[in-house]
Parts: structure tokens; C-alpha cells; sequence
């Protein structure tokens, strides 16, 4: 968890000016306002609304038609800085609850609260370790289709780019990853590791492992200070799943292992063989997954990235050190067994996605589900077996009574209906295709 914070304190000791209340919200976007820090200890109010918010800014307001207010509760012990304002200031996380004082189930950060406290329940204490691919494109804005991925040295950005696990291109945006590096410093995000992906001017940033929620608040300031430094730079990062159909798309692998109270990983038994956990685990992911599927999968476009085998996976088999597998188990020590969700794309809202891949595991657990055998040789020999698009995902997510419980039935009704608006706004629009293709032709 994180540390305590005396606000107070931390304002006096950095000189804060402003403080920003922050709400992600369902697409794990930084919703909230900016208060002078006298302020700080205050009632802050926001309209609940925005959890009806579409990627596009509509509104789904069927059950909320006064557009009502929650009372949003800092969470002190998310305080940071944000590096990149003018005068100083700092951001919290808040909390949100309805007027009468229950949680605002349909906020994503109680989402994950909720399974996370299911597992607290049983005695059980899960870690995650995420991993996030995005790409950078350079001298754009947001929107335009035209966009280059960023090659410091030719006009032809597509040419000669695609070197996985190279460093030569880490090196040349050296500036720019030192910034990044310095901004997550100051504000407690643990990242690790950054590498050079599959795809042209594709990177992937690996975070240390550790409590769920502290690694979801992570991957959120993380989102949002990599667009800041990129827009620094002239350059726009993206997290979109699929931004190119010849190129390879972005992920969020999450590798979870889960502990007892004296520390032991409960996916090992005492001579280091598997745990019967560790297959119910396994078996609760390739159960339920489809049906959380929404949750890994938020947009048309996240579908796109199961279409080829650019190290995406297309079924829920797992395999150790297998890539091909949607559901990898990494060689590691018996005290480090763990499993890597490879079906997310980076597009999600992480708190979403480690309260589904993580509930998935649970489900499992308590219903004692024994994984299927172990894939051997490439999970792409067996069959497309995801969902093929969002509309399905939207059905599978409603139609799951267990998965409805654990997350809320507030939640599910909420989130369904923003990305059935969202989808139809989709439908709504004539692609290239379709134009260029049938137009002149039937």
C-alpha cells in the first residue's frame, strides 16, 4: 500500500500552490478539478456523470438524467507532485461516494478495490508486475491519421525502423527517456526496465512488482506524464491498441502471482512443484476471460490486435516461457511463480484490467476450476478462440452473473452502456473500405 501522507506537511515542505483532485475515469482518463491548497481540507463534489463519459465526451445519462453529484475524498496517500506545472503543484487520487456515504461502485478504483478485498477475505494477497507498449509518433496532434512513428534521422519513418530489443533508437530519444525517468522519480512510479519493441518506434516500459492498487495508481500518472514529456518534445505518445494494421500492436502484459499472509506464494507447494492454486488460477483465467474480455478489449480498435500473430495472442492456452500462449508462465523459481496475462492491450483502463484478470484468478480459486493441459509448441495451431468484436464482449460481460457480483451490478449496467454508445458511434462512421471498395463497385 501506499504510505501515509500529513498533507499539511507535504504542502509546506514543497511550497505547493495547488492541489489537483483527480477522478480517473472509465476509460482511465484524469477527470477533477485544481484547488489552491488552502482549500485541501474541504468537501469536493464532482458530478457522477462523468463515469457515463464516452472516449468521445458523450454522455450515457439513462440513470442519471439530474445528473446528480458524489462527494469525491482525497486519498492522501496518493499525494505527489506534477512536474511539468508552471507553479508548483501536486495531485491526489480521490475516492468516490455517493451523497449518503457508500462507495460510488461504479468508480474504476473501487472496482478494483472490491476484488481485491475479496482476496484479502480468503487470506490471500496478489502481486502484480505490468508491462505497457506504446508508440511514438512525431511533429502530430491527437486525431491525425497521417501521423509518422518518430525516426530522428529519415523522412521516411517507416524505413528501416523495426528493430526489436535494439538500443540504438532508446539512445537517440536519450533526452527525452532521462525526462521521463526523472518525472516518474519525483513522483514514486516504479518503473524499470525500457526496451525497443517489435514495431517502429514501439517501446515497452516495464514497472517493479507489487500491490495492485499502488501499481494501477502507477500505470495512471504514468499514461499521463509520458504524453506530458512526449508533448514536451514534439512528440505524441499513444497507447492505442492497433495503430497500424502492418505494424505489431500494444499490449499491458501483467504477470500476478498471489501470497499468504506469512509470505509463502500460494502458486508453489512446499518442494517448489505447482500448487493446485496455481492451476485453479490458471483455469479461472481461461473460464472467465472472455467474459471480462471487455475489460482487456475496450474499443473497436482493440479487436484489430488479435488479427495477426505479431506476437498477439488468439486463445486463452497457456504454456510456460511460451509468447504464443495468451496466458504465459514465466521460468522462474518456485517462490516466484507467476502468471502473464498477455490478452490486454495498452489501451485499457488499468485499474479495470487488473481487477478482471486478477478476478478471473479468484473465480477460479474459490471454485477450484483445474486449468487445461499445458500447450505445447505454438498456441496459434489452436483456434481463434477470444471474441471477434466489441458488441460480443458487451454481451459476454452482461450475461456473466459471477463476474456482475464481483465488480458490481452498478458497474457492469454503467460500463456496458458507455462502450454500447461508444460502438455505435463506431458503426456510425463509413471506414476507407468501405468507400475505396464497395462504392464504386455494387
Amino acid at each position: 500500500m501506499n504510505a501515509p501522507i500529513d498533507p499539511s506537511q507535504w504542502f509546506e515542505k514543497n511550497e505547493t500552490k495547488y492541489v489537483e483532485l483527480i477522478v480517473p475515469d472509465m476509460a482511465g482518463i484524469p477527470r477533477g478539478k485544481a484547488q489552491p491548497v488552502a482549500d485541501y481540507a474541504k468537501k469536493f463534489k464532482l458530478p457522477w456523470s462523468i463515469f457515463g463519459q464516452t472516449i468521445t465526451g458523450d454522455y450515457y445519462l439513462k440513470d442519471n438524467v439530474e445528473d446528480k453529484d458524489m462527494e469525491i475524498r482525497p486519498d492522501w496517500s496518493t499525494l505527489r507532485p506534477v512536474p511539468w506545472a508552471a507553479e508548483p503543484t501536486a495531485c491526489v487520487l480521490t475516492d468516490c461516494y455517493e451523497l449518503d456515504g457508500e462507495p460510488m461502485t461504479r468508480s474504476p478504483r473501487e472496482v478494483l478495490q472490491r476484488v481485491l478485498k475479496l482476496y484479502a477475505a480468503k487470506g490471500w494477497f496478489p502481486i502484480v508486475a505490468p508491462e505497457v507498449e506504446f508508440y511514438l509518433i512525431k511533429d502530430t496532434e491527437a486525431g491525425d491519421s497521417d501521423a509518422d512513428v518518430y525516426d530522428p534521422e529519415s523522412d521516411s519513418p517507416q524505413e528501416g525502423l523495426i528493430d526489436p530489443y535494439g538500443f540504438d533508437y532508446v539512445h537517440d530519444l536519450g533526452d527525452f527517456f532521462q525526462q521521463l525517468s526523472q518525472f516518474c522519480e519525483q513522483q514514486d512510479i516504479a518503473v524499470g526496465a525500457v526496451s525497443q519493441e517489435l514495431g517502429p518506434s514501439q517501446f515497452e516500459v516495464n514497472f517493479d512488482h507489487g500491490e495492485p492498487m499502488k501499481l494501477a495508481d502507477d500505470l495512471f500518472h504514468f499514461k499521463r506524464t509520458l504524453k506530458r514529456v512526449a508533448y514536451a518534445n514534439n512528440l505524441h505518445a499513444t497507447f492505442i491498441a492497433k495503430p497500424d494494421p502492418e505494424f505489431p500492436g500494444s499490449a499491458l502484459h501483467v504477470h500476478q502471482s498471489v501470497y499468504d499472509a506469512d509470505g509463502n506464494n500460494v502458486f508453489s507447494k512446499p518442494d517448489g512443484e505447482p500448487s493446485e492454486l496455481f492451476s485453479y488460477f490458471l483455469g479461472g483465467m481461461q473460464t472467465y476471460m472472455k467474459g471480462a474480455l471487455l475489460m482487456f478489449a475496450p474499443y473497436a480498435n482493440s479487436y484489430r490486435r488479435f488479427l495477426n500473430h505479431w506476437s498477439s495472442p488468439i486463445n486463452l492456452e497457456w504454456g510456460v516461457d511460451n509468447r504464443t500462449a495468451g496466458l504465459r508462465v514465466p521460468e522462474s523459481d518456485p517462490s516466484a511463480r507467476r502468471v502473464e496475462n498477455r490478452i490486454a492491450g495498452s489501451d485499457v483502463n488499468p485499474y479495470l484490467a487488473l481487477a478482471a484478470t486478477l478476478a478471473c484468478g479468484y473465480l477460479g480459486m474459490v471454485n477450484r476450476i483445474a486449468a487445461r493441459p499445458e500447450i505445447e509448441g505454438s498456441a496459434y495451431k489452436v483456434p481463434f478462440a477470444l471474441l471477434r468484436h466489441q458488441y460480443e464482449a458487451i454481451d459476454a460481460l452482461r450475461a456473466n452473473d459471477e463476474l456482475r457480483e464481483v465488480f458490481s451490478e452498478d458497474f457492469v449496467n454503467c460500463y456496458t452502456a458507455v462502450k454500447e454508445l461508444e460502438y455505435r458511434e463506431f458503426q456510425g462512421r463509413v471506414p476507407e473500405w468501405e468507400r475505396e471498395e464497395l462504392m464504386h463497385t455494387l
